[in-house]
């Protein structure tokens, strides 16, 4: 879009000078443009640069349009040998240094359009012998200069230049162009033309003339300007014409002379006079291209006098948003028939036809190819615009009818179905909301399209013939029906969850399915399609489980298997959540989302093991045993602290001398020797209640409370006796019970109730510390740590036994 020109603000222009000072002593005080893609593409656009951004050496495109630019000084581009194409579009460009781009070896597309250049300098160019596209349109010089500006682009190929402001074009501004493919000069306000002056530049391909003053006002010059440049090979188009007067068609005098074949004109006001003027002016010319797009036809439809002109060469008319005035005055078309038999194509494309009589189909004997698009049509106006089927435009081989008001699919079918060299047949953009069961089709359709629509089903009524279908933005989501000859399928904009079945479609080659619902694809969905090559199935609502990623990483990236025309980057997953936007062939997947099933077997089997091992290791460690152990010592222990806070203050805490520890199977020497020595010595009397020498001794046979937990009994009596006396044997060693009052007293003894010396071992038979098994942990640290008494064989040594013994239970009292 060009932009008006405008006088810079000072501020503005004092920035750019200031930044211009200090850039003299540092680059750093440039800015940066960092928007380079991975081809080395940069664009710069649109970012309120006032200066000529810093960027890569490396980049092969730059784009600065929209910008504020002012000035390009002699280092801005240095550095860039490798830039193919440089854009200052639409800037405020005014002042560039001679030498700007004496560095751009490579460049081969220049745009300085749309900038406030008032002076074209010949310089700039000198170095730029790659150029093949220079564009310098829309800027306020009125003449290209005094010196040739192009005559070192010996590789030039396409040229635009003038604006409004242009007022001249002589030889020596264009000297030096052999040859372009288009060129294109706005001269609105063009005063003066040196014939000859574009006359060199041969061969010509397209040529864009926008002279609308010279036109209305200097036919001479646009006669001469036009004469120059119009060759049989040449496609001419004009713009901006307002072709009012008989002078104003006098320029397409000097065309017809040089036998032009291909005219344009864009942006045209005509009246019906002036299109009956131009046909005489081109009478007998081999006009073979006419084409009128924007366009406003004034008058009442009078064309008599063209009715003796010859045209027989002209093979096609486009017209394109044609606007007619009063529309209600014109008589008919019917008079401009002789011309209707030529043409083998026709396009009238938003023109607000309702209806072409079909009077005038008849007419049409040569046409192979007709365009009403973008009309007023409806089913009831086509009829008449085909003679309801009645034999007409009997060569008809294309037939667009798309972006009318038809709506039954019915009725497009039946009138087509006599046109018996019809091929490609479009009726997209249209109303149709459903689809009947069965469709007279004309035997040679190849090519339908039904795009843009609002079908819901698809239903035999499509013919078998096609090889090219095209149901593109409906509301389809299933495709059952055979099409054995199609080949090529569009049906993107859907609602297909899954691929259509491939066996339906033995020749199908192209897929188009981008943008329905699909959520994933596999190697047996495409192995149906035997023949398919092309298959564009991105922006989809995948999910990316592991089938599908591991499928599309492993067979389609690597073409094993299909090629993705429309780009891997165009997969996206939509679902986990956490993958949403991410391409599909750069996401990575870990073997606990791929094999979550395995995975957890493996860690349950593995968790099994271990557990399995540990209760081994604990079993043989006696590790439950110590665990039950404790937690029925501390059980008790809650209830000895219950029982000590409910216990009368002048209660005894002690009751006992010491609690004995037994085996049941020891218990006749504890009976028979022990208590008798220690509760009943020799010299009791019976005047002594409690004699000296006698002791308390706690039994568990005599002393625990029945009806209470055992373990409650046994953590009572350790916390009752002063003393615990432990009698060791075999048979301790193998009592369950033995062994909780030996940990329970252990505990005591930590627990900070009981002196260090409250333990007292009795070996009944010679035990050692290593012959105690390891289980027996607090027992072998006892022995290894405390001193313990030997129940001797002998009789003469057992008074020496009882008498230590004493000592040991006494200990504490002195």
């Amino acid at each position: 879009m060009r932009r008006p020109i405008t006088t810079l603000p000072p501020l503005l222009l004092f920035l750019v000078f200031l930044c211009r000072g200090q850039r003299s002593n540092s680059d750093s005080d440039r800015p940066s443009c960092h928007r380079c893609d991975l081809t080395f593409s940069c664009n710069c656009s649109h970012a309120q640069f006032i200066v000529v951004p810093m960027v890569t050496d490396d980049a092969l495109t730059l784009d600065l349009s929209f910008n504020n630019i002012v000035m390009v000084t002699d280092d801005d581009l240095k550095g860039h040998a490798r830039l193919r194409v440089l854009s200052l579009h639409a800037n405020r460009l005014s002042e560039i240094h001679s030498s700007a781009f004496a560095s751009l070896w490579s460049l081969e597309e220049l745009d300085l359009s749309d900038n406030e250049i008032k002076i074209i300098n010949h310089k700039w160019f000198r170095k730029l012998g790659a150029l093949q596209r220079l564009n310098l349109l829309h800027n306020p010089y009125r003449s290209l200069g005094p010196h040739p500006l192009f005559k070192s682009l010996v590789q030039l190929r396409r040229l635009s230049f003038g604006s409004d402001a242009l007022e001249e074009i002589g030889r020596a501004h264009v000297s030096g162009i052999d040859q372009l493919e288009e060129l294109r000069v706005h001269g609105d306000n063009l005063r003066r033309y040196e014939p000859g002056a574009l006359a060199d530049i041969w061969p010509l391909g397209h040529v864009y003339l926008s002279l609308h003053g010279p036109f209305l006002n200097n036919q001479s010059l646009a006669s001469a300007m036009l004469g120059d440049v119009s060759y049989p090979e040449t496609w001419v188009i004009l713009e901006n014409l307002h072709l009012a007067t008989s002078q104003s068609l006098q320029p397409f005098r000097e065309a017809a002379k040089k036998r032009i074949r291909y005219l344009s004109l864009h942006n045209v006001s005509i009246s019906d006079q002036r299109v009956v003027e131009f046909l005489v002016v081109t009478d007998g010319v081999p006009l073979t291209f006419l084409k009128f797009d924007g366009v406003t036809l004034k008058g009442e439809g009078r064309w008599e006098k063209a009715y003796q002109t010859d045209h027989k060469a002209l093979d096609e008319v486009y017209l394109r948003n044609v606007i007619v005035l009063d529309v209600y005055k014109f008589v008919s078309f019917l008079q401009l028939g002789f011309l209707l038999q030529y043409p083998r194509k026709v396009s009238v494309i938003n023109a607000g036809v309702f209806v072409m009589p079909c009077a005038t189909s008849y007419l049409l004997v040569n046409l192979q190819y007709l365009d009403l698009s973008d009309n007023l049509l409806t089913d009831l106006t086509l009829q008449e615009t085909l003679c309801n089927g009645r034999g007409t435009l009997k060569d008809l081989r294309v037939l667009n009818i798309s972006g009318n008001a038809l709506k039954s699919l019915s009725t497009v079918s039946q009138l087509v179905t006599k046109l018996s060299k019809l091929t490609h047949l479009d009726i997209s953009r249209n109303g149709y909301s459903w689809m009947p069961q069965s469709c007279p089709w004309p035997p040679t359709l190849r090519y339908l399209n039904i795009s843009q629509a609002k079908l819901n089903t698809v239903t035999p009524c499509l013919p078998v013939t096609l090889q090219v279908l095209d149901l593109s933005n409906n509301n389809l989501n299933s495709f059952l029906l055979v099409l054995p000859a199609l080949t090529e399928l569009y049906l993107s904009g859907n609602k297909f969850l899954m691929l259509p079945l491939g066996w339906m479609f033995p020749n199908l080659q192209i897929l188009n399915i981008q943008s329905n619902t699909l959520t994933m694809f596999s190697l047996s969905d495409l192995a149906s399609y035997s023949r398919l090559k092309d298959l564009q199935a991105g922006q989809n609502k995948f999910d990316c489980n592991c089938d599908f990623v591991n499928f599309f990483q492993s067979d389609i990236q690597r073409r094993k298997v299909m090629h993705l025309s429309d780009g891997e980057d165009t997969y996206l997953c939509d679902s986990p959540l956490y993958l949403q936007g991410r391409a599909v062939g750069r996401v990575w997947l870990s073997i606990v989302d791929c094999h979550r099933v395995l995975f957890v077997s493996v860690s349950c089997g593995l968790a099994l093991i271990v557990g399995v091992m540990v209760c081994i290791l604990l079993w043989r460690l006696h590790a439950f045993w110590y665990l039950k152990m404790m937690w029925a010592w501390l059980k008790a222990k809650r209830g000895s602290q219950r029982r000590r806070r409910i216990r009368h203050e002048t209660e005894p805490l002690l009751s006992f001398d010491a609690f004995i520890s037994y085996s049941e199977r020891d218990a006749s020497w504890v009976e028979n020797f022990l208590v008798p020595e220690l509760e009943e010595p020799s010299q009791f009397t019976e005047t002594q209640q409690n004699p000296p020498g006698s002791l308390s001794l706690c039994l568990h046979k005599r002393d625990f409370l029945p009806g209470q937990w055992i373990v409650d009994n046994i953590i009572s009596a350790i916390e009752r006796s002063r003393r615990t006396v432990f009698i060791l044997s075999e048979n301790f060693l193998q009592s369950d019970w033995c062994r909780y009052e030996l940990d329970f007293s252990h505990f005591q003894l930590f627990d900070g109730h009981t002196d260090r010396d409250a333990v007292i071992l009795i070996l009944l038979e010679p035990l050692s510390r290593d012959d105690i098994p390891k289980r027996f942990c607090k027992l072998r640290k006892l022995m290894g740590s405390t001193t313990y008494l030997e129940w001797p064989q002998d009789d003469d040594r057992r008074a020496e036994f009882w008498n230590n013994l004493r000592k040991a239970l006494n200990g504490r009292d002195g």
